[in-house]
């Protein structure tokens, strides 16, 4: 039976991995968020900070990153009012208004002129009803890392959808957060370990770094055709 190192390795090959951030916006994440408790969740227990380290890893390594981001139209159009969720949101004080500030990408995760911003204006999951899909399988992607927020609804949709799709998912518990905090781990152990492979921030930035992902030597680097 493979180490977990090694299931990592054959699992995270740049080649074949997509790094998704999950609504990991100002208006969610950020210091003006609408959802405060969640943004303290997401910067005291340092999962922001760990996304930002596996979206900077996952540039250096090649990995092909994708920013998952919800937003809504000004006139709510295309919104979803079948749950008491969506309902709550639009009374939220801050709105996820397309173009806004509030559904940019929240510091101090980098974002480069390769990756993809996906947004959606219904719905839990940041992969159905999406263009994920579609993206996912053109970028010939086999596994799926999982980051971002909310432990509570939007990362086990993510996970869930990844996994009835086909992709394997992985999981760094330590950059997923959710409310209350003590919810985040315990909602890991009983439900995504089941499905996904969950591992750490550090687990994965190590096998990025390997030896074998560095850039060819001169001598072994193909002539151009």
């Amino acid at each position: 039976m493979p180490s977990d190192a090694a299931r990592l390795i054959g699992q995270l090959d740049p080649d074949t991995t997509v790094l998704l951030t999950v609504e990991c916006q100002r208006g969610v994440v950020g210091p003006d968020s609408a959802l405060p408790e969640l943004a303290d969740a997401a910067r005291m227990s340092g999962a922001l900070a760990n996304v930002a380290r596996l979206v900077a890893a996952a540039h250096d390594a090649g990995v092909q990153v994708l920013h998952a981001v919800a937003e809504r139209r000004p006139d709510g159009r295309g919104a979803s009012h079948n749950a008491r969720l969506f309902k709550a949101a639009e009374r939220l004080p801050v709105q996820q208004l397309s173009g806004s500030t509030a559904v940019r990408i929240a510091d101090p995760i980098p974002v480069s002129d390769a990756d993809l911003v996906v947004r959606r204006l219904h719905g839990l999951s940041p992969i159905a009803g999406t263009d994920v899909d579609a993206l996912l399988r053109n970028f010939g992607c086999r596994t799926l890392v999982v980051t971002g927020v909310s432990a509570n609804v939007a990362i086990p949709n993510a996970v869930f959808d990844a996994v009835n799709l086909g992709y394997t998912a992985v999981v760094p518990a330590d950059a997923i957060a959710g409310v209350p905090a003590d919810y985040t781990p315990a909602m890991i152990r009983h439900t995504l370990a089941l499905v996904a492979t969950v591992t750490t921030t550090d687990d994965v930035l190590t096998t990025w770094r390997r030896p074998e992902r560095a850039t060819p030597a001169p001598h072994d680097t193909p002539a151009p055709s």
